[in-house]
């Protein structure tokens, strides 16, 4: 008996076997994320062109990868917005690029904050808030003593070093979003004219136009080549840049208790792609890596995921209890190889460009058909978009003149029309708009039911319009107030500005 007492006094008198001692750490988390990629262009997704993405593909091989996740939109602050806050555009007031200083919901930095989390970010700081500056425990915008190159793969591995260093002298775990500014414009060795200009940040590969394989949903043309020549090895850049942070963690030590996700904020900028809502807009490469958790080289083609889904599903990994009036909800069950209902669609929104036009649409998108709604569209309202001002567009344009299949696809860019639908498993390209195929009219019907009722479900102040979309007056009326609304902002805005000029 009494070597019993002895022994039991033993261990609770041993520090390393308390209860305290043996609770479990939350893990860290680590977002990866690239901009303005389209899914496709990586390696593991299906790319055409060998080589794009080597780093990323072998990240996949460890990792759970999904190959139906869509971002809620793409166009990037209200992507990001939309991500964070886990709520639909029209409900976190992030439609456009503007600031919403007061906007009355957590976003996922107060949330990992208030969760014990040390909270930090490298690039896109501005659009990954409402508001900017927003609080971060730190804001990553040097490179060691010096303003960080956003086009410079070494400089992101500094980057990934310091934030997980900072978390480590604060004795927490990290939440750690690392914005990889490629493939964004400008490309690599892009010049104005087209025209091919010196860059010191040279890609591990450099692709030429000859190689390069032309999506479906653009012309085949040598200044599309060239264009998407530079962009292919912008993709490579931002393959170099994650193989840095990847790195970066793997020496920190850290990389076995950290949550790798790994995603795009949305496709290409370019015709068809950027600022749309057509399959090659929104499909985003989500990966995630979750040691003994995920299961190595695993791919869920069952189930579809959206951008809102993000925040929900950070916070069931760290432990954190989830606020009220988020439109998404946490995929962590399919993580651990579980299975999820009422994940047959998603539902996608864009509402306003960088430029302040304001041309709202909606979509819903299952595995195999896709529903637009654009109610902006009048047959001579011209739509602004992230990608007039490209080689591509302005080629297209020029060919335009002289081939009337080209010409048709420019008037569908620039004008839309109210309504589309397109069989994505047939058709991913969107190419072929069925909206007035009698065999397709069965399932146009249900879509357009299942966005009637999500518009109801969210709030969704574009409802009246959509039950009333066969009513000319009606779309116009509602479209021409919503632009009066944004020019006034902007107005203000810029009113604001030049008064604070004069002051000085």
């Amino acid at each position: 008996m009494m070597r019993l007492v002895l022994l039991l006094s033993f261990f609770l008198c041993v520090p390393w076997l308390s209860v305290a001692a043996t609770k479990p750490t939350k893990p860290n988390i680590l977002l990866i994320t690239v901009d303005d990629m389209n899914c496709d262009s990586i390696g593991v997704f299906g790319a055409k062109l060998q080589g794009t993405t080597p780093h990323i593909d072998r990240l996949a091989a460890e990792s759970l990868r999904f190959q139906h996740a869509h971002m809620q939109t793409a166009s990037c602050m209200p992507s990001r917005n939309a991500m964070f806050s886990g709520r639909h555009s029209h409900n976190n007031k992030v439609e456009g690029f503007y600031q919403v200083p007061n906007p009355g919901y957590p976003v996922l930095s107060d949330l990992m904050s208030a969760g014990g989390y040390f909270t930090a970010i490298r690039g896109k700081v501005a659009h990954s808030t409402p508001y900017h500056p927003y609080k971060w425990d730190l804001v990553i915008n040097d490179d060691e003593g010096g303003k960080a190159d956003k086009k410079n793969a070494a400089s992101y591995g500094a980057s990934t070093r310091q934030g997980i260093e900072q978390a480590k002298k604060a004795s927490k775990p990290f939440y750690l979003n690392i914005n990889v500014s490629d493939p964004h414009k400008p490309f690599h060795a892009e010049g104005r004219d087209g025209k091919t200009i010196p860059d010191t940040n040279v890609p591990s590969r450099v692709f030429t136009p000859e190689e390069i394989p032309v999506p479906g949903f653009l012309p085949d043309d040598p200044v599309v080549r060239k264009e998407l020549a530079h962009y292919y090895s912008s993709v490579r850049r931002a393959d170099d840049c994650v193989a840095e942070v990847l790195k970066a963690l793997e020496e920190s030590g850290q990389a076995k208790n950290t949550v790798v996700i790994f995603l795009s904020d949305h496709g290409m900028p370019l015709p068809f792609a950027k600022t749309q809502l057509y399959h090659h807009s929104t499909w985003t490469p989500l990966i995630v890596r979750w040691f003994g958790v995920t299961k190595p080289g695993t791919v869920d083609s069952r189930h579809m995921i959206a951008g809102v889904d993000i925040l929900p599903t950070f916070l069931e990994i760290a432990g954190i209890a989830q606020p009220k009036g988020i439109d998404g909800r946490s995929f962590a069950p399919l993580l651990r190889g579980q299975k999820q209902s009422d994940r047959e669609m998603v539902f996608k929104e864009h509402n306003e460009n960088s430029g302040g036009h304001r041309n709202p649409m909606r979509a819903v998108q299952t595995k195999e058909f896709l529903y637009l709604f654009n109610p902006w569209s009048n047959g001579t309202r011209v739509m602004g978009t992230a990608t007039a001002g490209t080689h591509t567009y302005r080629r297209m344009k020029e060919l335009a003149r002289t081939d009337p299949k080209i010409a048709a696809r420019v008037k569908l860019a620039d004008h839309r029309v109210p309504e589309e639908f397109y069989n994505i498993s047939r058709d991913p390209d969107a190419l072929t708009n069925l909206i007035t195929d009698q065999k397709s009219q069965k399932e146009i019907k249900r879509l357009r039911s299942a966005l009637a009722e999500w518009m109801k479900k969210t709030g969704d102040p574009l409802l009246p319009v959509f039950e009333r979309r066969d009513d000319e007056v009606f779309r116009e009326n509602y479209i021409n107030q919503l632009q009066k609304e944004s020019d006034e902002r902007r107005f203000e805005k810029t009113g604001k500005k030049r008064a604070a000029r004069r002051d000085d």
